[in-house]
Order: structure tokens, then sequence, then C-alpha cells
């Protein structure tokens, strides 16, 4: 193995592109799968925690305007 700075930089980007060349990649259609996926479940995290927010700003602006004074 040699140490110059050039020869080694070759051989790394040479091993990217042998392993890139290894990988299995998505189809088109499995990646709009896997987005639409991630989009629906989003929207439903946000839509869950809009309603815990919603629900714990009654509750509390409840309990602080019903305190003894």
């Amino acid at each position: 193995m040699s140490s110059n700075p050039t020869n080694k930089i070759s051989s790394f980007f040479g091993e990217i592109k042998t392993e890139v060349k290894k990988v299995s990649w998505p189809t088109r259609r499995e990646v709009l799968n896997y987005t639409l996926i991630v989009l629906i479940a989003s929207i439903g995290v946000a839509i869950f925690l809009g309603g815990l927010d919603v629900l714990f700003q009654k509750a509390l602006s409840y309990i602080l305007l019903n305190l003894p004074r």
C-alpha cells in the first residue's frame, strides 16, 4: 500500500464505486409507497399531538381559571 495521498484518495473513490454497484436500490414505485407511508404517519402524529395540545390547554385553562381567590 502506497503512502501517496493521491493514490489513497483515488483508491477510496474506486472502492465507493464498487460498493455502490452492490446496493439493491428501491424501485420508483417502492420509493413512492414509502414516501406516502411516511407522509400519512407524519400527518397522523401531528393530528394526535395537536389534539393533546388542545386537551392540555383546555384542562390547564379550566384549572387556572377556577382556582379559589
